[in-house]
């Protein structure tokens, strides 16, 4: 008779990626995939409990008991399964900028159903689709979560029987550049600027530059600056965030397809080539008020990976995605 899987000795590894969604007209849909990484450990032990070690972004600000997004994404994933949670260690070395639209939170809710995933490894099979209804549950929308799970350009929508998404590689002429300023943006706020509808040209054309955008990032890299204009949200949060927009609408009109990365108020360019990257840096920092910090970053195709230490098969595990 096999003897139950047992947890403890366990640890894993998990990464994930940053995200920038809505990429201009694709609101609550699309979102890329950057390599740009939270990295998570996280061990067994025996005392009941969690603690939390951060490293990097976040440290001295975030909670560092059970209270913690990243333990509460575990928590999550366990009750899901009906299994018990164990004593935890974790340690977090964070990148990706908190409150500044480059799906932060979704990292961290990825990087616990992630770490749980391992740590269940042997006992329960979680599966893509289920890992993204997880997140979900917890973000309470897709577009962030899917292209951190699963990398690359993905769509996202939902269905009466949870979220779908579909990955899509995106061309090699695509060199994403995000400017991240000093101050933060709530994505609370954000939202809550939205109106409740909008006039059906406005709908029309998002839809349009929505379709073109997908055309765009996978085969026509040169229509990206049509294919990233929208008339859904960065218009109604611009009063919010000024300097964003100001540097928004003085890239678009040197061309360059800048758009508001996720709730902002970082910004997205997605240059065609690395040498316009360049250009649109220096163009920033000689018209910004404040200080902005340009990340050049190349698109992530993996997705988030948790490798598994002991009590299971070792190895790497990126999610596999349809």
């Amino acid at each position: 008779m096999t003897e139950a899987p047992t947890l403890a000795g366990r640890s894993v590894s998990v990464q994930v990626p940053a995200t920038s969604a809505n990429l201009g007209p694709g609101f609550d849909t699309l979102g890329l995939a950057l390599a740009l990484y939270d990295q998570l450990e996280v061990t067994v032990r025996d005392e009941p409990g969690a603690t939390v070690e951060v490293h990097g972004i976040g440290e001295g600000e975030v909670p560092t008991d059970e209270s913690n997004l990243v333990v509460q994404a575990i928590a999550h994933t366990f009750r899901a399964f009906g299994q018990p949670l164990p004593g935890l260690n974790l340690t977090a070395h964070n990148r990706i900028p908190h409150g500044r639209g480059m799906g932060s939170s979704g990292a961290a809710i990825v990087s616990g159903i992630m770490a749980a995933k391992g740590l269940l490894e042997g006992i329960v099979d979680i599966d893509g689709d289920t890992l993204l209804a997880l997140a979900t549950e917890m973000e309470g929308h897709p577009d962030n979560v899917a292209p951190a799970l699963f990398g690359g350009l993905t769509i996202a929508w939902m269905t009466p029987q949870g979220p779908r998404h579909k990955k899509l590689m995106v061309h090699r002429g695509v060199s994403p550049l995000v400017f991240v300023p000093e101050h933060v943006m709530s994505t609370a706020l954000a939202r809550s600027l939205q109106p409740v509808s909008v006039p059906h040209a406005d709908a029309v054309f998002n839809v349009s530059r929505s379709a073109l955008l997908v055309a765009a990032l996978i085969q026509s890299p040169e229509l990206l600056l049509a294919a990233t204009e929208d008339k859904l949200h960065q218009s109604y949060r611009a009063a919010a965030m000024p300097e964003t927009n100001k540097l928004v609408t003085l890239l678009r009109e040197h061309g360059y397809p800048a758009v508001v990365s996720g709730a902002g108020p970082s910004m997205l360019v997605l240059a065609s080539d690395p040498g316009e990257r360049l250009t649109a840096a220096e163009l920033v920092e000689s018209h910004a008020d404040t200080a902005w910090q340009s990340l050049m970053l190349a698109v992530d195709f993996k997705g988030a990976t948790v490798t598994v230490h002991g009590g299971a098969k070792l190895g790497v595990h990126p999610i596999e995605s349809v």
